[in-house]
């Protein structure tokens, strides 16, 4: 059987460490992953660039929804600049309109702005459900390689009877690429279900704040979640 592609969600230089140590087939690079990640800093795209797997970098300039106005849009085209200004392989894309459709016209101009590099449509497009079928076949217009969605539901495994559908709906022109609550219990049953491709995990492990003053001021998570390499191990065997 072909081999299935791990990509690992990142949002610090040390998860990018862990996740390439694991052995991740490739790296989705955010920053602020407890939002949903966020456009990585200048300084996280300049070391990723050094990896020797493919980056792909999230481009959402705050937390929210994806409905996006021209300000957005001034600053999300400018981090599409600074992804391919850092040298990285692709960018994470996501834009809808207020009744949770794909929002046709910003995917344009974004798609437009990303030529020349890879490009995965990401979980904007849960919310455009529970028919999924006209945003395949808009993600396969624009020229996105992929899909990363969790079927609509809060995590893939709930999902899975959407995310059954989107595979038999793709038809193979685009790569469905499950995600959301992708670890090491759940996913056996994801990969039984599905005609696995690719998948999607963070590979991480929670750890309590050990700064107790930082975890008093907010500044940090009070269980935090860091990338493990054992973990990705892990996964890379049960994807077998």
């Amino acid at each position: 059987m072909p081999e299935i592609l791990l990509e690992v969600c990142v949002d610090s230089p040390q998860s990018l460490a862990a996740a390439i140590e694991g052995g991740a087939d490739r790296i989705e690079l955010c920053a602020a992953l407890e939002t949903g990640g966020l456009t990585p800093s200048p300084g996280l795209m300049a070391l990723a660039a050094k990896a020797p797997i493919p980056v792909y970098a999230m481009i959402r300039s705050r937390p929210g929804d994806f409905v996006f106005d021209d300000a957005d849009m001034t600053t999300l085209l400018a981090d599409i600049d600074a992804v391919r200004a850092a040298g990285l392989e692709g960018v994470v894309l996501g834009a809808n309109r207020a009744d949770g459709t794909l929002d046709r016209k910003v995917l344009s101009r974004l798609v437009g702005n990303a030529k020349g590099l890879g490009m995965t449509l990401h979980r904007a497009f849960d919310l455009a459900g529970p028919d999924f079928a006209p945003s395949i076949e808009l993600a396969v217009e624009l020229g996105f390689e992929r899909i990363l969605t969790s079927g609509g539901e809060t995590s893939a495994l709930k999902g899975l009877d959407r995310l059954a559908e989107c595979f038999d709906k793709a038809r193979g022109r685009i790569a469905i690429m499950p995600g959301s609550s992708v670890n090491l219990d759940t996913v056996d049953a994801i990969r039984s279900r599905l005609p696995l491709a690719e998948i999607h995990s963070s590979c991480s492990a929670a750890a309590d704040a050990t700064n107790l003053k930082a975890l008093e001021l907010g500044f940090v998570a009070p269980r935090p979640k860091h990338t493990d390499a054992n973990i990705v191990r892990k996964m890379k065997a049960a994807l077998g």
